[in-house]
């Protein structure tokens, strides 16, 4: 994995999510330049725009001659309609397949596993049977685990059989809901992947309009946080989307920081705020302004 990996989630064009629509011209020209760039690692999913973004980046990698050997494609299994079967999971890995172009898989998350029943999930010929037999079977090289709640991957993750663990929103400059999450990864040796830095685009609003931190209203201490947080990094000649990436890119936890991008002129910007120097005393400035944890995705009261 490079250091930053192109989120695919925009590629399949998902206005309602990132404002604009994106061409599938462009998105196949996007990877293309990505292919070419310092980026060696892509992130898409069976379920981004109902298969949109695979079938976009696939495009691309055939445009392209075929995947460079040292560029690594994720995605993740989906469940469809509320079905979250085993027989869904084979279905979901052979239609990303066919999509990307890819076989085997290299690495394949289950997504979002959070929002389905725990006992169904992980029972004989479950969804998590089904993804490890996949693995076994010479279909995916790795598998991994990505969603939201931290408590409810806390239970997947102590079943053992994922290398690599997503989270998304959780761990930034002003939410740490991961924190635990990241420690027990770190003693599982487990590989961590840190998405959605940027809280859903609001981290990299200069304009201070945005109001929504990880797809949900913000509470009014993380709204005022990042405001003071965005005043800190211009004092520091940065800003707070820059500052965002590489607060997750700088912690020897997380090997890879998942960054959507759809024009091809964020990616120079973007891999360098992945190395940016920045001394200690900016980081303290806005650790000092971490909201309280109560206003975290995953509320922690003090204890």
């Amino acid at each position: 994995m490079s250091a930053i990996t192109l989120g695919g989630a925009p590629l399949g064009s998902m206005p309602e999510n990132f404002g604009h629509e994106v061409a599938e011209a462009d998105a196949i020209a996007l990877v293309g330049e990505v292919l070419r760039s310092g980026i060696r690692t892509i992130d898409t999913s069976n379920g981004y725009s109902d298969g949109r973004s695979e079938e976009r980046i696939g495009k691309a990698i055939a445009e392209f001659g075929g995947l460079p050997a040292d560029v690594t494609v994720i995605t993740k299994v989906d469940a469809r309609d509320g079905d979250y079967s085993g027989e869904r999971l084979r279905r979901s890995l052979g239609e990303s397949a066919e999509r990307l172009g890819l076989s085997p898989l290299p690495l394949v998350h289950l997504h979002d596993p959070e929002f389905h029943d725990f006992a169904s999930m992980t029972a004989p010929g479950g969804a998590v049977d089904a993804l490890v037999d996949a693995k076994e079977r010479g279909e995916i090289g790795h598998i991994g685990l990505a969603g939201g709640d931290v408590h409810e991957m806390l239970r997947y993750l102590e079943l053992g059989v994922f290398e690599v663990l997503l989270v998304h929103n959780r761990w930034t400059p002003v939410d740490r809901s991961a924190g635990r999450l990241l420690e027990r990864a770190d003693e599982l040796g487990i590989s961590v992947v840190n998405a959605a830095v940027l809280g859903g685009g609001i981290l990299a609003d200069e304009s201070g309009r945005a109001t929504n931190y990880g797809y949900r209203p913000a509470s009014a201490e993380t709204l005022a946080a990042i405001a003071q947080m965005r005043e800190v990094c211009r004092r520091w000649g940065t800003t707070l989307a820059a500052a965002a990436i590489r607060f997750s890119t700088r912690d020897r936890r997380i090997a890879s920081t998942i960054v959507g991008i759809s024009k091809s002129a964020r990616i120079q910007p973007t891999l360098e705020a992945a190395a940016l120097e920045l001394p200690d005393e900016f980081w303290a400035e806005l650790e000092s302004l971490l909201p309280a944890s109560v206003n975290w995705l995953d509320a922690q009261t003090p204890s």
